[in-house]
């Protein structure tokens, strides 16, 4: 079975195609000037075949007649006296005589032992080709008037009739089909020109009466694209429109009304989730600040009982280190936790000139030194970027990505950090780039979402908290930019992508980076 390539269905003729590339108003008026024109086709095409019959009709009538009346003549012509009482014999030039009686361009013949004779039109002798006269003395007589296109005559209507009183004799008469095809043509024409005119009239008039019985729909689609257009995701969970005029009585009007309810469904449940999300926020941000007493209190009295002067057993020492180690994790978690609950509910970020040159020089710096084993490379502008930002957390952004290019990486792959400006449109691109083993295709969706960790493919036993990359897009989305992700084995690029709006023009030398 073939399919269609647009679809990979079932393939279908142009016509359905077509149709489905159309919008539902161009599909009721195209059905309804196909069917209007189907019904014009078939009125026209009965209105011909009705009155070709009876055109035909007629004409055999007449034809019957003039054959009756040249018999008629040639049996019995009048005498030479003009008594017609008495029947005397036959003049020589009797044929013509008869056909010069009859109406104006009857064909009029007499067929005696197969060869045609004595044929003349009502004006005079007619010239007929071989072949016509071989058609015309092959027709049977006796039979039912037919159609026959003499050559120099036309198309022409013939009857062939038998002598009663002479076998070998028959007699053809024909009139002229000129009238009937002139008629039928004149009722072609007329017809092809009222059903053309009324195809027009109904095309537009059908269009605006179909424009108006959908303006309902029309409705209820802009009602669905202004909220399709809110800020749902963003904390917006008032939705004000809803379609006006939902007549339930109508088809269009129960879809507006299920739309309605549809629509207050969604508020209702936008409501819901919008307040379980401030509680769920403000719960973590208000734990993860009380958690910070205790963390430190933890901290301090672990550090204060590795000073005690006296002998401590190695089980304690090595117990006191992992409490501090572990607080000192779990401190780092909670500020994390904290930032993100800041971020979630919309607390503004500083807004100063930061030189993302020189925070890429020194996170670099910092990397270097944690991860001494990495290679790793800087690529630098000649001047320096300035943007509109927090600079702190901008530094975090790049922290968190070269802590998670080394973590995740062995020893010895290549990490290049990279600021450049342009594009279409504008903007300043950081990148961090590495030559690891490549993060799994099915991980990648989820890559930015909390407490997500990578697998053991690209770790080298590093801890992670799995909120390292959520703050790098909370972060990116706070300053207006966005962040994106390729990855395959042998390169990782995390890309920082910060609109031009933010880009602050530089007029100082340039930075060499170290």
């Amino acid at each position: 079975m073939s399919t269609d390539p647009g679809t990979g269905g079932p393939a279908r003729g142009r016509p359905a195609r077509w149709l489905g590339r159309r919008t539902l108003r161009g599909r009721l008026i195209a059905g309804l000037l196909a069917l209007l024109a189907v019904a014009c086709a078939a009125v026209g095409l009965v209105t011909f075949v009705s009155l070709h019959g009876y055109l035909l009709s007629q004409l055999d009538q007449q034809l019957v007649q003039a054959s009756d009346r040249y018999q008629a003549c040639l049996r019995h012509p009048p005498p030479a006296g003009g008594d017609d009482s008495q029947p005397g014999p036959p003049h020589p030039d009797s044929p013509y005589d008869c056909a010069q009686q009859q109406q104006e361009q009857t064909f009029s013949a007499r067929v005696r032992n197969g060869v045609l004779s004595d044929n003349y039109v009502s004006y005079g002798t007619c010239t007929l080709s071989r072949a016509d006269k071989a058609a015309l003395t092959s027709v049977p007589a006796g039979g039912q008037p037919f159609t026959r296109d003499l050559s120099s005559l036309g198309d022409y209507r013939l009857l062939a009739v038998h002598d009663p009183d002479d076998s070998g004799v028959t007699y053809l008469n024909g009139l002229p089909m000129t009238q009937v095809n002139s008629t039928l043509r004149q009722v072609a024409i007329v017809e092809i020109a009222v059903f053309a005119a009324a195809l027009v009239l109904t095309g537009v008039l059908g269009t605006g009466f179909v424009r108006l019985s959908l303006r309902p729909l029309r409705r209820v689609a802009t009602t669905a694209t202004r909220v399709t257009e809110l800020p749902l995701a963003s904390g917006e969970v008032t939705l004000p429109d809803r379609v006006p005029d939902a007549d339930p009585r109508t088809e269009v009007g129960q879809v507006g009304s299920a739309f309605n309810r549809m629509l207050g469904h969604v508020e209702a449940a936008l409501g819901r989730r919008a307040a379980s999300e401030t509680r769920l926020r403000r719960f973590a941000a208000d734990a993860s600040h009380e958690l910070r007493t205790p963390l430190a209190a933890i901290r301090g009295y672990a550090e204060l009982a590795r000073r005690n002067p006296g002998p401590v057993p190695g089980d304690v020492a090595h117990a006191l280190a992992r409490v501090e180690s572990e607080s000192a994790r779990m401190s780092v978690l909670v500020d994390e936790l904290l930032l993100l609950a800041q971020l979630d509910a919309g607390r503004p970020l500083a807004k100063e000139p930061v030189d993302l040159t020189r925070l890429a020089i020194d996170t670099a710096s910092d990397a270097r030194a944690a991860s001494p084993g990495h290679r790793w490379t800087l690529e630098l502008p000649d001047e320096p970027v300035l943007v509109e930002g927090d600079e702190h957390r901008l530094h975090q952004v790049l922290a968190n990505l070269m802590s998670n290019a080394a973590k995740h990486t062995p020893e010895g792959t290549a990490v290049m950090v990279a600021v450049a400006t342009g594009g279409n449109p504008p903007a300043v691109r950081v990148s961090v780039t590495d030559t690891g083993p490549g993060i799994p295709d099915d991980l990648q969706p989820a890559l930015f979402e909390r407490f997500v960790r990578g697998d053991s493919a690209r770790s080298n036993g590093g801890a992670s908290t799995g909120l390292g990359l959520a703050i790098v897009q909370a972060v990116t989305i706070a300053h207006g930019g966005t962040v994106s992700l390729t990855s395959r084995p042998g390169h990782t690029s995390f890309v920082i992508t910060l609109p031009v709006s933010s880009i602050y023009p530089v007029q100082r030398p340039g930075v060499t980076p170290g």
